[in-house]
């Protein structure tokens, strides 16, 4: 049992706010509660926790690289790739660069995270490399969904290998979701730059089987320009052809969309993901947010991974979004782009406990303190959390009714041992 008590604004969903006191039990949210541990949220915004809709976890490992800022994807495509091998991606890797990952989201605010990893070396043990992420995500105290992805992958093997990994992962469950919620698994070539019509319909297969959702990335630079050299046709039209246009899936990025392609997109029901943090300083495109809303489309927000946007940092990205939205078809209002960062990245992964503070939502939510000098003659707070203090770091955190974060600082890993292990293993 959890209360939060004193706080001056509760935002329960995008459209609804309260003040006072929230309550959880048994890992959500619940009607009136006494007893129990209490925190302090005076002169505190409480919201829900952060949902990170498109990560590469594996990238907080690899920032700053000399050779892949700011430049075309084409040339940033293999000076990553030459940057892994030269490193050795293996288990080991994958669990300390996640755990750093998962570490800086929680920080931040981010308490589910959707990591999209598409790096699998020639030979790697890929059980062992998706098991040591997700129990990196676990013992820091962050929610997972862990996407089987392919880059190149052969498709029988990719197929294959995501296969293994449920079974392993989450045996015996239908609909990718572990009982307590954790973890989730999904699927999701890079994109049709870079896998096969084949490699899409493979994958797809695993997810009717299983029941999971479908991710993949979409019409940033290097993919419209390989699509049309390729096949002479576009991403959407492809995606379409290969039957990745339906409701079960969310497209990445979609920063060169046609006022057609948003209409096909919004009738066949699909999700998306806006990563400006990353498109946007890399000119790679920004996606015209104001449209895809407009034409209907639920819209979710995500940093992509270290390489291309060196945070992890989602409410910095989504001030980001709100400032540049006015240059891609019309300003967002601060609300419903912190709506984006929540239920909108949450119907994203077809969890509709996530996301919001209503009775019986899963207890995962942000406590922000406002009373400090950044936050001086805000009339509003709750916009204020992102027009105001953009590196902005939350004082608790809390995911399934447990605290993660407190007064700053993680409480179930030591931050700096985190960043040494990384160190260590990078090292070498």
């Amino acid at each position: 049992m959890l209360t939060i008590t004193g706080a001056t604004h509760i935002v329960i969903d995008e459209s609804t706010e309260t003040t006072g006191t929230i309550s959880s039990a048994d890992g959500v949210i619940v009607d009136r509660l006494h007893g129990g541990d209490t925190l302090d949220a005076t002169g505190c915004v409480v919201t829900p926790g952060l949902i990170n809709a498109h990560h590469h976890l594996l990238q907080s490992a690899f920032r700053t690289l000399p050779g892949t800022r700011g430049v075309a994807m084409a040339e940033w495509l293999p000076t990553m790739a030459a940057a892994y091998a030269r490193a050795g991606v293996d288990a080991e890797l994958a669990h300390a660069a996640a755990s750093v990952g998962v570490a800086e989201g929680l920080l931040s605010g981010v308490t589910t995270v959707a990591d999209h990893h598409l790096t699998w070396p020639s030979g790697a043990d890929t059980l062992a490399i998706a098991t040591a992420t997700t129990e990196a995500a676990r013992a820091i105290g962050g929610r997972l969904a862990f996407v089987r992805g392919s880059a190149r992958d052969d498709p029988q093997e990719a197929a294959a290998s995501a296969g293994a990994i449920i079974a392993a992962l989450l045996p015996g469950v239908v609909g990718g979701v572990s009982d307590d919620g954790m973890l989730q698994l999904a699927v999701g070539p890079a994109g049709v730059h870079s896998d096969s019509r084949e490699t899409f319909e493979l994958l797809a297969e695993v997810a009717a089987k299983h029941r999971l959702r479908r991710r993949t990335q979409a019409n940033e630079q290097v993919d419209v320009v390989i699509a049309l050299e390729k096949y002479g046709r576009r991403p959407v039209d492809l995606l379409e052809d290969w039957g990745w246009l339906a409701p079960d899936v969310t497209l990445a990025h979609l920063c060169d969309v046609t006022d057609d392609e948003i209409a096909r997109l919004a009738s066949a029901g699909i999700t998306a993901t806006h990563a400006p943090g990353c498109d946007l300083p890399m000119g790679w495109g920004i996606a015209p947010v104001a449209k895809l809303r407009a034409a209907g489309i639920v819209v979710g927000l995500g940093t992509s991974g270290g390489g291309s946007n060196d945070a992890g940092h989602l409410l910095a990205d989504a001030r980001l979004a709100m400032q540049v939205a006015p240059l891609v078809g019309a300003a967002i209002p601060a609300r419903d782009v912190l709506g984006m960062t929540m239920a909108g990245s949450a119907a994203g992964l077809g969890r509709a406990e996530l996301g919001h503070l209503r009775t019986g939502a899963a207890a995962d939510l942000c406590v922000w303190d406002v009373s400090g000098v950044a936050d001086a003659g805000v009339a509003d707070p709750v916009a204020g959390l992102l027009w105001a203090s953009p590196g902005r770091r939350p004082r608790h955190v809390v995911v399934a009714g447990r605290v993660v974060v407190r007064d700053y600082q993680l409480v179930n890993a030591d931050e700096r041992q985190l960043v040494e292990t990384l160190r260590r293993r990078l090292s070498r």
